[in-house]
């Protein structure tokens, strides 16, 4: 399974894409998109920027499945509202090349991949590289995309676990509403 990950931003969007072949984690690309160089100009020509180039990046990678961090609050509510629609762009570029788009906190992205909801950027670096025995360290933007991917790549597993325990029939019992 090729699973694509994105952490959306308005001037920098991450993305990172790696193969999952049981409990084996294979990086195959990574980088980021930038809008930078566009400060001042129309939020709108930024958000065809960070569209277009989710679009290339699946039509170019051919991911099975997509994962997207989820965005909380800032401080500034329109900072707040310009990152949602960078991540709206992001989504719907996804959903257009037919993906299926699971989401993750930073919290859970820092738990699957430090083991901890306070790793610092850093340190999701470094776990991003070990997990994926890169020869030098992503990134932070790409790192944390990298971070999402394996995210999904460890609850994908777990999911599909507990998919194969409740059709052999694991649970019955609790779905009748009595223990064994």
């Amino acid at each position: 399974m090729r699973i694509l990950g994105i952490d959306p931003g308005l001037q920098t969007t991450g993305f990172g894409v790696i193969d999952v072949d049981g409990q084996q984690l294979r990086y195959v690309a990574s980088g980021t998109i930038s809008t930078k160089h566009m400060v001042g100009e129309p939020l709108a020509l930024r958000l065809k920027v960070l569209f277009d180039g989710i679009g290339e990046i699946s039509e170019r990678y051919q991911p099975d499945a997509a994962a997207v961090e989820i965005i909380f609050v800032n401080v500034n509510p329109q900072s707040t509202l310009m990152l949602g629609q960078a991540r709206g762009a992001c989504l719907t570029a996804l959903v257009i090349n037919r993906l299926s788009v699971a989401e993750y906190t930073a919290l859970q992205m820092k738990q699957a991949v430090a083991g901890h909801g306070n790793a610092a950027k850093a340190q999701v670096q470094e776990m991003v590289k070990r997990l994926l025995h890169l020869p030098g360290l992503p990134g932070a933007d790409a790192a944390d995309a990298l971070g999402i991917a394996i995210t999904h790549a460890h609850v994908g597993r777990s999911l599909a676990r507990l998919g194969d325990a409740v059709k052999r029939g694991a649970g019955a019992s609790y779905r009748q509403g009595r223990t064994r």
